[in-house]
């Protein structure tokens, strides 16, 4: 994973883009210079072979020509010169001649003691006092520059792509460390956490300093935003407070000089309900803000996920058992234990008990489990939630159509989102053919 993580990485793509593209320049280069300096070293080879010619046409007869070829071979290397002239009355001179063979011609050695030469010649033919004489030089030099280019083609290239990849490797690793400091700093803002900064390196690069500098420009504004709006709820909340308590002791005021079977003690009862509706959605929201605040994340401690499941279930076993329902619990072998606020915990499964309990008809099944791979589900073979909707219920407030005559104020859900990113974890809502199952992955 760190591998594939590395691979796509910018700085390593882009030292490996410069590599291919040093490499092809460097290729293109060598190869232009070795044709160049294979050309010349042709034209000299060839140069020279004019030149002996002409050397040879410099003599008188075709007598002189033999004795000369004779001279000339004597002292000459074979693996380097070779002469041969075929005098008019067809007897050969020199240290060699030519001779088709089925793979063309070859250079036969004059001397019994030696069958053929081995090695690639360039040679020049040409017509002499009736005779015929043929002069060839090796190109072994032209063999061995080929051979001189790939030692540097390997001495050089290979050593400077390894070099670069490596560079590149050394950066791609470095910015990545530079991009989890981001990445740590944003996941801990998500989760509540807005007093949390990017940590700015010496060593970074001015692009990923003004990246970090706006992330926390960007904190920063957020946390005095939050910082207003929580100061705003608390100031709502002591001014409401008063009041709504006023309200409640004037209801009971009522209630208690009110006959209890009249009209008005009716409407007295219905007040005061809606009241206690008021009360409990105005406690909701406080405790969802709280929350989203973040502030939780202080007292976390390691939490047992099934001890946090079997106390909950327990409690709703009789509420579950009195309106007919089924409730189920399946634990792992072993401990699950993350960091987490148990309280905040046991109060997201509850509302999702609560939901499920009160959402589906008398005779469902309401399953909850721990999963060995630290997921938390609750599953019932209710009549679920529209796949459309699944995104929604999960709004402050937000309640279906079917559910508008059921008791609750359509906070429940939000707060298990709210708690389960507090945590880290991961809240998705699935269908569970029938019903709907609520699956939480924690890290």
């Amino acid at each position: 994973m760190r591998l594939r993580k590395l691979w796509r990485s910018m700085p390593l793509r882009l030292a490996l883009l410069l590599v291919l593209l040093f490499s092809a320049v460097s290729l293109l280069s060598l190869a232009a210079s070795y044709q160049v300096t294979k050309t010349s070293f042709e034209q000299d080879i060839r140069a020279d072979l004019r030149q002996d010619l002409a050397g040879f046409r410099a003599a008188p007869n075709a007598r002189a020509v033999a004795q000369l070829v004779e001279a000339e071979s004597r002292a000459a290397d074979p693996a380097r010169l070779i002469i041969s002239y075929i005098s008019p009355t067809g007897r050969i001179f020199g240290n060699g001649a030519i001779a088709r063979g089925d793979k063309g011609f070859n250079i036969v050695s004059l001397d019994p003691e030696r069958e053929e030469f081995a090695g690639a010649y360039l040679s020049l033919t040409d017509g002499l006092y009736g005779g015929l004489l043929t002069i060839a030089r090796s190109r072994a030099e032209i063999l061995a520059l080929r051979d001189l280019f790939i030692n540097i083609l390997l001495i050089s290239l290979l050593p400077t792509v390894l070099i670069a990849l490596s560079g590149g490797l050394i950066l791609a690793r470095r910015s990545k460390r530079h991009v989890e400091v981001v990445g740590e700093a944003l996941d801990a803002m998500t989760t509540g956490d807005l007093a949390a900064r990017v940590t700015v390196g010496p060593r970074w690069s001015d692009d990923l300093v003004r990246i970090g500098g706006k992330v926390n420009q960007m904190a920063t504004a957020q946390e005095t935003s939050v910082a207003a709006l929580r100061q705003v709820s608390s100031d709502i909340a002591h001014d409401l407070k008063t009041p709504i308590q006023r309200v409640a002791v004037h209801l009971e005021e009522l209630a208690a000089v009110t006959a209890p079977d009249s009209a008005a003690a009716e409407l007295t009862g219905k007040a005061q309900s809606e009241l206690d509706d008021i009360t409990a959605t105005f406690q909701s929201l406080l405790q969802l803000a709280q929350v989203e605040g973040g502030q939780a994340k202080a007292r976390f401690v390691p939490v047992d996920l099934g001890a946090v499941a079997q106390t909950i279930v327990e409690v709703f076993e009789p509420a579950a058992a009195a309106s007919g329902h089924t409730l189920t619990l399946a634990l792992p072998d072993a401990a699950r234990t993350v960091q987490g606020d148990k309280m905040l915990l046991g109060q997201m499964l509850s509302n999702l008990i609560e939901n499920a309990l009160r959402h589906t008809p008398e005779g469902s099944a309401v399953q909850v489990a721990v999963g060995a791979d630290f997921t938390l589900t609750v599953a019932d073979n209710g009549p679920g939630v529209p796949k459309a909707e699944r995104g929604r219920v999960l709004q402050r407030l937000y309640r279906l159509d079917r559910s508008r005559g059921t008791p609750g104020n359509g906070l429940g859900l939000s707060l298990v989102a709210a708690v389960a990113t507090l945590h880290g974890a991961t809240l998705t809502l699935e269908d569970n053919t029938p019903g709907l199952k609520v699956e939480i992955a924690f890290p």
